[in-house]
C-alpha cells in the first residue's frame, strides 16, 4: 500500500524546547506546522524535577514547562505527532521529504531541532537486564521501584536531577560516579542532606548480576582498590548524551555528531535549519534552546515568503 503524501510548510524534528518554541513561531506565521518525535516529547528537559534558571519561574519541573509551551504551540496550530516514526529524510530536493512509516511529507522547511540521546551503560550485561532493572528515563520508570533500592550512575546535573526525582520512590537511593560530581552545588546539598541517600565517588560499576532482572551490581572502590556487591532493584543511566543525528548523516556535514550552522540557524542546504542542542554551538541551556527555536522558525517563514514570489536565496 502506497503512503499518502501530504504537503506542509515546515516539518520540525524534535519536540523539546527548540522544537516547540520553533512550532509555537512558526504557527503564529500561520504556516502548516507538524512536529515529528521519535522518543519522549520535551527531550531531555522532560525529566528535570526542579528548574531554576528559566526565566519567569522560580521552581518548575520539565514536565510543566514543556506541557506549557507544547499548549501554546498547538493553539496556533501545530500538529504533533510522536507515534509516527521517522524513516529517512531528503532534504536537497525541492520539496523537501521527511518519510516515516505513514506517511510522506513533502514540505519547504526543515527545523531539525533532534536534541541528544543518553549513551548506554558502556557494559556488556546492558542488553540483558535493559528495562529489566537498567533504565535510561526515571520519569517513565522511576514509579516501578516504589520502597526499592535505586542506583544512579552519573555526575552531572541530569544525574542529580534524576536522583533528587527518584527519592520520592526509593527507600534506599545511591548516587555513584567514577569521579567527583559536576552538578551544581545547590542541587548536590540537597541530595547530601536526605536521609535515603548516600553518594559514592571516586566509584565504577564493575559488573551487573540477577536471574532474570537486575539484582546487585558490582563496585570498585578507586581509592581503596576495593570491591564489593551491592544489592539494587533497578539502576537509572545519566553518563551524558549524544547528538541525535544519525537521521542526517548522509544529507548534511556533521561535527562530532552535531550540526553546523550559524546563530541564524542556517544549515549549507537552503530551507533546513538546525536548532538546539543538535546545533554546534558552545552553549546549551534551556533559554539557548528556545532563541534558536525562535531564530529558525522566523527564519523559515521569511524564507518560504521568498520561495512564493520566485526568490529563494538563502
Amino acid at each position: 500500500m502506497e503512503k499518502k503524501i501530504i504537503h506542509k510548510d515546515v516539518v520540525i524534528i524534535g519536540a523539546g524546547m527548540a522544537g516547540l518554541t520553533a512550532a509555537l513561531y512558526a504557527g503564529r506565521l500561520n504556516l502548516s506546522v507538524l512536529v515529528l518525535e521519535n522518543g519522549i516529547v520535551g527531550g531531555q528537559i522532560a525529566n528535570a524535577t526542579g528548574i531554576e534558571n528559566y526565566p519567569g519561574f522560580m521552581e518548575v519541573s520539565g514536565r510543566e514547562l514543556i506541557s506549557a509551551v507544547q499548549s501554546q504551540a498547538g493553539h496556533f496550530g501545530a500538529v504533533l505527532d510522536e507515534f509516527d516514526t521517522i524513516e529517512r529524510v531528503r532534504l536537497g530536493t525541492t520539496p523537501k521529504v521527511v518519510e516515516t512509516s505513514e506517511y510522506i511529507y513533502e514540505t519547504d522547511v526543515v527545523i531539525i531541532a533532534s536534541g541528544m540521546n543518553r549513551r548506554k551503560l558502556p557494559l556488556p550485561e546492558e542488553a540483558i537486564y535493559a528495562n529489566k532493572g537498567v533504565h535510561y528515563c526515571e520519569l517513565c520508570d522511576g514509579h516501578l521501584y516504589q520502597d526499592k533500592v535505586i542506583a544512579v550512575m552519573g555526575g552531572g546535573n541530569a544525574a542529580v536531577d534524576a536522583a533528587k526525582f527518584l527519592t520520592k520512590y526509593a527507600k534506599k537511593l545511591y548516587l555513584i560516579h567514577r569521579s567527583q560530581l559536576r552538578a551544581d552545588d545547590s542541587s548536590v546539598q540537597q541530595l547530601r542532606e536526605h536521609p535515603d541517600v548516600e553518594i559514592m565517588l571516586e566509584t565504577e560499576i564493575k559488573a551487573l548480576h540477577g536471574q532474570g532482572r537486575l539484582e546487585s551490581i558490582d563496585i570498585l572502590d578507586k581509592t581503596s582498590g576495593t570491591m564489593k556487591n551491592l544489592a539494587v532493584d533497578g539502576m537509572f543511566i545519566n553518563i551524558g548524551v549524544d547528538p541525535n543525528t544519525v537521521l542526517f548523516a548522509d544529507e548534511l556535514e556533521l561535527h562530532d555528531g552535531r550540526i553546523p550552522a550559524g546563530e541564524d540557524c542556517r544549515t549549507d542546504i537552503p530551507g533546513v535549519f538546525a536548532a538546539g542542542d543538535v546545533r554546534e554551538k558552545e552553549i546549551c541551556q534551556l533559554t539557548t534552546a528556545a532563541a534558536d527555536g525562535t531564530t529558525a522558525a522566523l527564519l523559515a517563514g521569511k524564507y518560504i515568503e521568498k520561495i512564493r514570489h520566485g526568490h529563494a536565496e538563502w
